[in-house]
């Protein structure tokens, strides 16, 4: 258990607590801010610090230039089957945390990818438990080597978007133990981890039916009793509703503050007895371990650890996955190319971060056509966008407003408080679509422009926002509501990406544009939602695709990238998607360049798997997922050969809508079912013996690779599997040995047709062999006997299988159990 802070040092936590009164200790226990913990000084603890982190340390929003490393998603992380990168990531996580003053960094989601249609899917490692486990306890370990502690999320079953914050997730038994549980395990057991998350939704296990941040099965009698866990279950923020029930479920901290159901009401139910006051010490407890083992309680500031500013593009290049190379093209002899043609709407705005809570202000973000440029100084890099893909249309462009009072370049912000009496206004000339924190007394924010519009033709203009609202056009009102709206639209996160009644204008033209917009308060502060949109006559997609189509048959000496993928209106916190295509007509577009330059490398920038109807029509093909701050040097440096695109899929990629095992988790009378059980994944896909566009595991980076003898052993429970690798191509590669298994006859349960148990990633030079020991668990031979609620490893003939994917099996053998093994883990 790595516990990489001092825990014993200073006076004795019961000591510590002893020394409270009822009220301070309670205090503790609510967030004062939507970030901070309260500081205690007579006993020497300063206020803890937390920050959202899936990819990147975001802070706490305190200074508004703050800015973060952009990391690559999760996904691309779980891509490189790298244990040592994940350690690595931690530790730069580390650095960044203690860059932004950050003690609890939330990060990593070990939730399984159940369902490709999750809003959240990218942010996860896996569809699979063994690789999850393995790469989010990697990053756990990093983290907290650097004095920061992770705070492993959701727990548990939260898996989809659609009515997170309300819908009961029906999840038998075993299936939590052998899938949802598994990460959450791991990162207790083995790892140590100092800080959990209690999810939005609600679990009916089987015996017990109720809220994650209430469930006394879960919180209390498995994570805390039999795990073992010392450290402090966190709520998701805004999910904890209820005083007594949480408290005595075994939830820790209410976040955010300052209000929630605790604070004074908590307080009153100590002192009738609802909760006993022992509840309350231990909490108290748990959070000053959290700040002894951050440095936060009577401890000297620990070192700041070393930040790796190379890692985030190493990172981006060593995960991106070769779903096909069939004309060996890759690398791209940069002496050879004259001319790069960059074609498609992630060319042009490349999607480096999902949407919601994991985003960050980045550092810098390097674009595709400057990472080009850079590595190709010598050569003619044209970027093309070939038609837009987002369902709404861009930002308006400020210099085009002005002031109608007095006809000043901007935008005028009024703010309104009770009866619409104004309160300030102010002329802005920048204007992102929010007026933050707008203060006290401010219920309504009115915006104003004079809009110029000297293009001929037709032009949409929208002003995206939700609940309250008037948005007038030269004095019509185009649309009204006085439904007033409060935390759940930054819940469900329609307040990030609002709709907006289109308004369409004949140009030339002016318009006085006025739109007045509610005050949304919630537990992270309050704002105002005004998106200012606006599209020209000339974003003429057919015309975009044709001048791309032309472009790219007229490319001589050259090479023609094309880059689609998704955006932050289809992948975000806060909504699943509705179907797993393309935005736009991107596959058109696709299609069309393939007509006349059927050489094109495809470039797919997507965290979560989309269809790809021209897979096996186009040469080569890139999955880079979300890349994070640079983009452009990474897709420079596997274009150009600098770094192997060595990723492999952490996920299944379907070939249709109509395979995929379990096409979404749209609640059904508000509660999603977990009917598939074990088989999730690659698994559902196995047991339907349904084909899909690429297996789990698949990835060809750019070399070639034998499995040429394998042995196995027993070890510790499980198996030592060892295989001669050897690398039979032209250049120096990697290759991650994936053992899966197979298991025995008879009537052990229901099993998945085969599984993960274990992998390993080697680098070997051209020609040379090395034999790989791949460690396989006791666990992953385990199932969960839900009569004993224990561990067991039936007996019987295991085959073990080894391969460069799920479906790519190089060697087989088997190995027999010869009696039943019971144990409690």
């Amino acid at each position: 258990m790595t516990t990489a802070a001092p825990t014993t040092a200073g006076p004795d936590l019961a000591d510590l607590v002893a020394r409270l009164d009822l009220e301070t200790k309670v205090g503790l226990l609510t967030g004062v801010t939507a970030w901070r913990l309260r500081a205690v000084e007579e006993i020497g603890l300063r206020s803890l610090v937390m920050s959202d982190g899936p990819a990147g340390v975001r802070g706490t929003g305190e200074d508004p230039s703050e800015t973060s490393v952009s990391l690559p998603s999760p996904t691309a992380l779980a891509a490189t089957w790298d244990l040592d990168l994940a350690r690595r990531v931690g530790a730069l996580f580390a650095a960044e945390a203690r860059r932004h003053g950050v003690d609890v960094v939330l990060a990593p989601q070990v939730n399984i990818q159940r369902t490709p249609v999750a809003g959240r899917h990218f942010e996860c490692y896996s569809e699979d438990p063994l690789l999850t486990s393995s790469m989010g306890g990697a990053v756990v370990r990093g983290m907290q080597d650097g004095g920061v502690a992770a705070c492993l999320k959701h727990f548990v079953a939260n898996d989809s978007e659609t009515d997170r914050t309300t819908y009961l997730a029906t999840v038998d038994e075993r299936t939590l133990r052998e899938v949802y549980l598994a990460p959450f395990e791991h990162a207790v057991r083995e790892v140590g981890v100092w800080s959990v998350m209690a999810a939005y939704n609600q679990v009916d296990d089987g015996v017990l039916a109720a809220p994650a941040t209430e469930h006394t099965r879960l919180l209390r009698d498995v994570l805390k009793d039999e795990w073992g866990f010392d450290g402090v279950v966190v709520s998701d923020w805004m999910a904890a509703r209820r005083t007594v029930e949480a408290a005595n479920g075994g939830l820790d901290v209410v976040m955010p503050g300052p209000g929630g159901p605790w604070e004074q009401r908590l307080v009153a139910a100590v002192r009738a007895g609802e909760v006993p006051e022992r509840e309350i010490d231990d909490k108290v407890a748990r959070v000053l371990r959290l700040a002894r083992r951050t440095g936060a309680l009577d401890l000297p500031p620990r070192p700041v650890p070393v930040a790796h500013p190379d890692l985030p593009r190493e990172l981006a290049a060593q995960a991106t996955v070769v779903l096909r190379d069939a004309g060996a093209q890759l690398p791209l002899d940069p002496s050879a190319l004259r001319t790069v043609l960059l074609v498609g709407p992630n060319a042009v705005d490349a999607f480096v971060q999902g949407g919601g809570s994991a985003h960050v202000t980045p550092d810098h973000v390097v674009t595709p056509g400057d990472g080009l440029r850079a590595a190709l100084p010598d050569a003619d890099v044209t970027v093309l966008r070939g038609g837009a893909a987002r369902r709404h249309a861009p930002e308006l462009d400020l210099a085009r407003c002005a002031d109608p009072g007095t006809g000043a370049p901007g935008i005028r912000v009024t703010r309104l408080g009770r009866g619409g009496v104004e309160l300030g206004t102010s002329v802005v000339t920048s204007w992102d679509g929010w007026d933050r924190d707008p203060g006290p007394g401010v219920e309504d924010v009115r915006v104003e422009a004079v809009v110029r519009l000297p293009e001929p033709g037709d032009h949409l203009l929208e002003v995206g926002t939700v609940g309250r609202h008037r948005v007038l056009a030269d004095g019509v009102l185009v649309t009204a509501d006085d439904r007033p709206v409060g935390a759940e639209v930054v819940l469900d996160s329609s307040i990030n990406s609002p709709d907006g009644c289109p308004i369409t204008v004949v140009g030339p033209a002016e318009v006085r544009l006025t739109a007045t917009a509610q005050v949304v308060s919630s537990g992270f502060g309050s704002a105002a939602r005004a998106a200012l949109r606006h599209r020209r006559p000339d974003e003429d997609v057919d015309a975009e695709i044709a001048a791309a189509v032309e472009a790219a048959a007229t490319v001589d000496s050259g090479a023609v990238v094309v880059v689609v993928g998704t955006n932050d209106e289809v992948e975000s916190e806060g909504w699943d998607r509705t179907s797993l295509a393309l935005p736009g007509r991107q596959d058109e577009l696709v299609e069309r360049i393939l007509d006349v330059a059927p050489d094109a490398v495809v470039v797919v920038n997507a965290g979560a798997p989309v269809l790809l109807p021209w897979l096996d029509r186009a040469r080569t093909v890139l999955w880079t997922w979300f890349p994070g701050q640079d983009c452009g040097q990474a897709l420079a440096d596997v274009l150009l050969g600098v770094t192997e695109p060595a990723g492999r899929l952490p996920w299944t990629l379907p070939a249709r809508d109509a395979d995929v095992p379990v096409p979404d988790a749209v609640p059904v009378h508000g509660v999603v079912a977990y009917d598939e059980g074990v088989h999730v994944g690659y698994r559902g896909w196995l047991r339907a013996g349904t084909r899909p566009a690429a297996p789990f595991g698949h990835g060809l980076g750019w070399t070639t690779w034998e499995h040429r003898d394998v042995a196995v052993g027993r070890s510790d429970g499980g198996l030592d599997v060892t295989v001669r690798v050897a690398n039979t191509g032209e250049r120096s590669g990697s290759e991650v040995v994936q053992v899966y298994l197979e298991p025995p006859a008879g009537p052990h349960g229901d099993r998945p047709v085969r599984w993960l148990g274990g992998f390993a990633r080697i680098g070997l030079a051209p020609g040379t062999e090395r034999d790989v020991v791949v460690r396989v668990p006791e666990r992953a031979l385990q199932v969960w006997d839900v009569a004993a609620h224990a561990w067991r490893t039936p007996p019987g003939d295991y085959r073990v299988l080894t391969g460069r994917s799920v479906a790519d099996v190089r060697l087989v053998t088997t190995v027999h159990l010869d009696h039943e093994e019971v144990g409690r883990g």
